[in-house]
């Protein structure tokens, strides 16, 4: 944030002060939703959601040092009152969920505009670049690989987790200083229009377009129109002669099309190794634990050699997003590679993965799932156990949702997928028509597979099975590697508790061995 009066702030926000604030008053820290991590001179956004009300928070954030706080209401504290923003009609955002009559609305869209205004000052006079990153999937990832190269040229604000809708995305905005070289811009979107929005509130000169997947497609009808969504970034960039990049997938038709749809440089990525791509990867090979090492081509010097420690096959691609981005940027490649090879997963629930004492692996992907990323995660479970013998091959596996018609097909596929990768044992948790139809395929291929009504009750399955060794396998109580557990669903099944439960007092664990 940028040191800003009360006074101005209202002005930005098209707000009004209470009584109790002083006008000169300056905001000198950051912006936050939680009170308790206020910080003095700090705004608290008192956003209202279905369980608290930030207003109720007030006087606590008054009391922690905020200079003041963001409402739409009198709250009888220094204070920016904004006007509430009813729903629209057919708002399937994120926000209207729980937002029936727009208080939280109103507190977002005065956050946002401050967040815009914030962004402008530093680009124009404060030399910061925005990278803005989209996809179906792998975009936490990305930007987590984004953030550790570009954070070897300059300083970096990246948004914690997955902050990319309209509420986390402006939070991450108002995080940048005058020092603040590099912003990584992570954005989703639940419907065409919500990706311009973003690109909006803190224009890109970097747009890197991962994937065109099946996520959302309930919402969005056809890949067509997710592609559509996706190119809202790059048709934000500025043309070629003002500094604007476009990162493309080669790898994937949907995304190299977008090229036409942009006045900005464009430059593609290969994880297929494909060479009239200026990013791509040749010589891949993984370890034990699905870890990629490949050779990085760029068009700027010799080949390079990176070594990942964030785990799967799919990082490839991630990474080679990254790397165009730091080149792009002006970065040598030998430095981009050493901190690409130098990374660790830094997003909780991302192809988290940790090997507890007794030797047995746990993959936590379980924050968000779609097809594409259900067929990665399972890749590395598959791989992961195929380097150990007689081990068991464990997919705890809960619903995609958001999938539309296509939903209870895209489960019985993951079967497939599984048995392709030899998986050895499934838990598939909660009862319907889309984990029925994965776990009646499973049967079929001949996999041990368990239905559980929760996370709870997965945790005891696995928990049974790992305490036991494989049947016919000798000398198991000396063998290093032994089972690998794979967690992975859509987030609101909070399957999580699984991996930590597995990995107790770890929220966040690396294997770096």
């Amino acid at each position: 944030m940028i040191p800003l009066t009360l006074e101005r702030i209202a002005e930005i926000t098209g707000g009004r002060l209470s009584p109790e604030a002083d006008p000169k008053t300056q905001v000198t820290s950051f912006v936050e939703f939680d009170s308790r991590k206020i910080t003095p001179g700090g705004l608290f956004i008192a956003l209202p959601g279905s369980r608290v009300d930030g207003h109720d928070f007030v006087p606590k954030a008054i009391e922690q040092g905020a200079a003041a706080a963001l409402v739409t209401r009198e709250v009888s504290a220094p204070a920016i009152i904004v006007d509430k923003v009813p729903p629209k009609k057919g708002d399937n955002s994120d926000l209207a969920v729980n937002d029936p009559d727009g208080s939280a609305a109103g507190v977002v869209a005065g956050m946002t505009k401050l967040a815009a205004y914030v962004a402008r000052e530093l680009s124009t006079n404060h030399g910061l670049t925005i990278a803005g990153i989209t996809g179906s999937a792998g975009k936490t990832s990305t930007k987590d690989l984004i953030a550790a190269v570009l954070s070897r040229a300059g300083e970096t604000v990246a948004p914690p987790g997955s902050f990319n809708n309209e509420i986390g995305h402006p939070y991450t905005v108002l995080r940048c200083s005058e020092d603040t070289d590099f912003l990584v811009a992570e954005m989703s979107a639940r419907g065409i229009g919500h990706i311009a929005h973003l690109a909006k509130i803190a224009p890109p000169k970097i747009g890197v377009v991962l994937n065109v997947g099946s996520a959302h497609l309930g919402e969005f009808g056809s890949r067509e129109n997710i592609a559509l969504a996706k190119g809202e970034l790059v048709e934000a960039l500025p043309k070629a002669a003002d500094g604007g990049v476009a990162v493309l997938n080669a790898d994937d038709d949907l995304v190299s099309a977008m090229h036409t749809r942009t006045q900005a440089r464009v430059v593609t990525f290969s994880a297929e190794g494909k060479n009239n791509a200026q990013y791509y990867a040749t010589g891949v090979t993984l370890d034990e634990l699905a870890r990629a090492t490949f050779t990085l081509h760029t068009p700027a010097g010799e080949p390079q050699q990176v070594r990942l420690n964030v785990f799967g096959a799919h990082q490839v691609s991630n990474a080679l997003a990254a790397a165009a981005v730091g080149v792009e940027s002006g970065m040598d490649p030998a430095v981009v590679a050493e901190a690409l090879s130098q990374a660790h997963s830094v997003s909780v629930a991302r192809m988290d993965v940790g090997t507890r004492p007794d030797g047995v692996t746990v993959i936590n992907d379980a924050y968000n799932a779609n097809p594409e990323s259900m067929r990665a995660a399972i890749a590395a479970l598959g791989f992961t156990a195929a380097a150990r013998p007689g081990v068991r091959s464990i997919a705890v596996l809960g619903e995609m949702a958001e999938l539309g018609g296509s939903s209870t097909e895209e489960h019985a596929e993951l079967a497939d997928e599984l048995a392709r990768y030899r998986v050895t044992h499934l838990v598939t948790v909660g009862f319907n028509d889309a984990t029925e139809a994965l776990a009646t395929r499973a049967v079929e291929h001949g996999i041990d597979t368990h239905q559980v009504a929760d996370a709870d009750g997965a945790a005891e399955v696995v928990e049974k099975l790992i305490a036991q060794p494989p049947a016919g396998v000798e000398g198991w109580a000396e063998m290093r590697h032994r089972d690998v557990v794979l967690v992975k669903a859509s987030n609101a099944l909070r399957l999580w508790a699984v991996a930590e439960r597995l990995m107790p007092g770890n929220t966040l664990i690396s294997d770096k061995s």
